[in-house]
């Protein structure tokens, strides 16, 4: 403590607002100018902090919560994905998680429709074109990409992410498939119209199959050279949730030999890392992870982040709680 006012760690760079609403009841320390902490220099920081706010780049879990001391009373993640913390580690040592769902909603199901049409109508490949002064001229057969109308999107864990992506589909004139841990309650199914089907009957029927599932140990890799040998060589596969939910090799050898017709990624494997065999391929569109990167969703998830600390450290319920 300094004084009487909570020490409060912030591991990277958050919007304004967050931070003015941490400094309204503890004293905030952040790497400022902002970079990636190695695990040692954090751990270093941590001691003595009672609240920390940390994003996914960095692993929260028992050695994170002994850096800190006994003291430590909740770990905000600025993400709704919480792979990067080991939760019951945490909650061993009284320690409170949260997390930031529901404000990244339309913004990350944006984006992977984004990556859907750039990959489907190869604006990634015209862009690339043009700017390489490559010559060209306007002919019917000239680049043709795929049209979504009338085709049917797979998804792969129908959460709020995964019923927003669904929802844009729909305008496009698709039919919806999902499949996941568990059933839709009916009312979602019937608002989207959506079908459940067994994972392996999914991959073998949809046109695009897009991934809205958290990492977990049964979800790592669960898009494996198998899975892409299941998918129609005309398929597209989306993924904006994690990186290793997909095998990234396996993937680019399937597109590389056309097992299936191309990918959107916005996540990798080893971020920042990509696989090299993706970046020499066009049937693939590319994004650094911007799911949620947008002025005002980034705001809203600190803030949330931010609003979690502040009701912990006065003795209240966290408003979005993780649970092990």
């Amino acid at each position: 403590m300094t004084g009487t006012r909570p020490r409060i760690v912030v591991s990277r760079w958050i919007p304004d607002d967050a931070v003015a609403l941490l400094r309204e009841v503890g004293e905030v320390w952040l790497p400022e100018p902002d970079r990636a902490l190695p695990a040692a220099e954090l751990h270093e920081r941590l001691a003595g902090a009672d609240a920390a706010v940390v994003t996914l780049s960095e692993q929260a879990g028992a050695d994170f919560a002994d850096a800190a001391g006994p003291q430590l009373k909740v770990v905000a993640n600025v993400a709704v994905g919480y792979d990067n913390i080991d939760v019951p580690a945490l909650a061993e040592r009284g320690v409170t998680v949260t997390n930031t769902p529901g404000v990244l909603t339309d913004a990350t199901a944006d984006i992977a429709f984004g990556l859907l049409l750039s990959v489907t109508r190869r604006l990634g490949e015209g862009e690339r074109l043009l700017r390489a002064g490559t010559p060209w001229s306007f002919h019917l057969g000239f680049m043709l990409g795929s049209g979504l109308q009338g085709k049917t999107l797979g998804i792969v864990g129908l959460g709020q992410i995964g019923r927003a992506m669904a929802e844009r589909a729909r305008a496009f004139g698709m039919s919806i498939v999902y499949t996941g841990r568990r059933r839709a309650p009916a009312e979602v199914e019937s608002a989207l119209d959506a079908t459940y089907l067994p994972q392996d009957e999914l991959l073998a029927t949809a046109d695009v199959v897009s991934l809205h599932c958290p990492l977990t140990p049964e979800t790592r890799h669960l898009i494996d050279a198998d899975a892409l040998a299941a998918m129609k060589p005309t398929a597209f596969l989306v993924n904006t949730t994690r990186g290793p939910v997909v095998d990234e090799a396996a993937l680019a050898a399937a597109l590389r030999e056309g097992t299936i017709a191309g990918a959107g990624l916005d996540v990798f494997e080893n971020e920042p890392d990509v696989h090299p065999d993706l970046l020499d391929l066009d049937n693939v569109a590319l994004a650094p992870h911007l799911g949620s990167a947008t002025v005002e969703t980034r705001t809203a998830m600190a803030t949330l982040a931010a609003r979690n600390v502040l009701a912990v450290l006065a003795g209240k319920p966290p408003l979005t709680e993780v649970t092990p």
